[in-house]
């Protein structure tokens, strides 16, 4: 295992890791080594084992083997408080504070300061609070209910708590998902402000244009072992990917050969004051038409008003020539458009529903029988789909909820390519998934255009919009502010149309 650059003793190690749960073995040798003063990053695919060694740093879980020292001395954890004990914090994606609690209670929760008479001393809270948000160079309101706070503030006050304990390593798991591209800036110069004051960061995440951006060094696994090791400055994207999925990056984007049709989708004068204006565009059949823009600029509420699920005032939506009626997505459907929405969990599956009920839901007037469903028929519906995703579960009737995020993604693709759709508007199709799993879904995309389906694709993932698109479409304020044919559409020029005040020329 190549040594970060500082000979110092790490501030934590683990060395060849094992971890098995039953017969399935979760980490066959993980390795990681932190140093103060440094932000290091940890990335895998899904099922890599990051998870796993997290919560073995975390107390959630014991290892089975291997060695965990934390500055040089062996320890073991049985608890999560004997992890916080020993000045270790792990900030999730999704920040778990008591939402009817004000954000100095959340800080202090189980400790708080008492003074005379054993009363909680809330002005020594509010105190220390407001030092803290000071030192990170952010403001909230100390006083202020969490409930109703965005996910990034949250996380800030994960980081705060952390901060009130005194802990000196920190793992931020997946922090960003959710995150908008100002609260990402605003949690990296956080992240930052941590390092100077000699805190050592893990940094997990799927992105890695903030891997790159944020870190000083970098751990990568695979299937539950160590891969490498090295300073981020000694390696590119290209290598990473390699050593994560074992092929190379130009497999990332399997662009097709298609054969581009008569228009299928054509939106004329889009309008919903204050959310988007004038918005005209179409997609033909067999092409790959991407939506880009920066968070906020308006493309999921566009794509939500053409499948009829959010209002629009002005403007019309043809479907192969003949117009859709406004505010009926069963209407749409009917007349063969698909929407894989952008949060998955939420709108996309019923997770505490198996695998084969959630692929089976948009078509299940289609499967019934005098008013009666068989489960013969749901099965083998199911089956088809399930096979054809590659949906790796142990059954079909797996709760959905249980299966790691690309295979719920497959299962949201499947319930919706059941329908045989004519138009696929998939928004963000790979958002949390690993390389690999990405990979494969844009290989089914390219695969459903060579078969004459018309796709609009809404991603914030720019290598994704110009690996996959035949046409690329850029959204600021609700407007559109530039249009590019994929020899025409380059980074630069996508950004400039992205943020620029003035339309660019194209």
């Amino acid at each position: 295992m190549q040594s970060d650059t500082t000979s110092a003793t790490p501030a934590l190690e683990l060395s060849r890791v094992v971890k098995s749960f039953g017969a399935v073995v979760a980490l066959r040798s993980g390795s990681l080594r932190l140093h103060d003063g440094s932000i290091h990053a940890l990335i895998g695919e899904n099922g890599a084992g990051k998870s796993t060694l997290v919560k073995i740093i975390a107390g959630l879980y014991r290892r089975d083997g291997g060695e965990f020292r934390l500055r040089g001395e062996e320890v073991d954890f049985h608890s999560t408080a004997q992890s916080k004990a020993n000045g270790i914090a792990v900030i999730y994606q999704e920040p778990t504070l008591f939402p009817d609690l004000s954000v100095v209670e959340n800080i202090f929760m189980g400790r708080q300061p008492t003074g005379r008479l054993g009363r909680i001393d809330r002005a020594a809270m509010r105190a220390e609070a407001t030092e803290i948000f000071d030192r990170l160079g952010v403001s909230i309101d100390p006083d202020r209910p969490t409930d109703g706070l965005s996910i990034a503030d949250q996380q800030i006050i994960e980081i705060a708590k952390a901060i009130s304990l005194d802990a000196s390593v920190l793992v931020m798991d997946e922090p960003t998902a959710a995150l908008s591209g100002v609260e990402v800036d605003r949690l990296f110069s956080v992240a930052r402000s941590l390092r100077d004051e000699g805190r050592a960061l893990v940094f997990i995440s799927h992105r890695f244009d903030e891997v790159f951006d944020l870190c000083d060094t970098v751990t990568v696994m695979r299937d539950g072992a160590h891969v490498d090791t090295m300073p981020i400055a000694e390696t590119t994207v290209d290598d990473m990917v390699r050593m994560m999925v074992g092929r190379d990056v130009t497999e990332m984007f399997p662009k097709l050969p298609a054969e581009i049709g008569e228009e299928v989708l054509a939106v004329d004068g889009l309008t919903q004051p204050g959310v988007f204006h004038d918005v005209s565009f179409t997609v033909h059949a067999g092409e790959i038409v991407g939506l880009a823009g920066l968070v906020g600029a308006g493309r999921s509420e566009v794509a939500r008003a053409v499948f009829g699920v959010d209002p629009y005032r002005e403007g019309t939506v043809h479907v192969g020539g003949a117009p859709l009626p406004k505010g009926r997505p069963r209407a749409a459907m009917a007349r063969g458009l698909a929407l894989v929405p952008e949060d998955r969990r939420r709108q996309g599956l019923v997770l505490d529903l198996p695998v084969t009920r959630n692929i089976t839901l948009a078509v299940r007037d289609r499967l019934a029988r005098f008013g009666l469903i068989w489960g013969s028929r749901e099965n083998e519906s199911a089956r088809v789909w399930a096979s054809r995703l590659e949906v790796k579960t142990a059954a079909l009737d797996t709760e959905s909820g249980t299966l790691s995020g690309g295979n719920q993604q497959k299962v949201v693709l499947g319930k919706w390519l059941a329908t045989d759709p004519k138009v696929l508007i998939v928004d963000e199709p790979t958002r949390g998934i690993d390389v690999g799993t990405k990979a494969e879904v844009h290989r089914l995309l390219s695969q459903l255009a060579q078969q004459g389906i018309a796709i609009l694709m809404i991603s914030s993932e720019l290598p994704e919009v110009l690996g996959m698109a035949d046409r690329v479409l850029v959204m600021r304020e609700g407007r559109l502010t530039g249009e590019f044919k994929r020899e025409q559409a380059t980074p630069e020029a996508v950004m400039l149309a992205a943020t620029a005040d003035e339309e660019p020329a194209r």
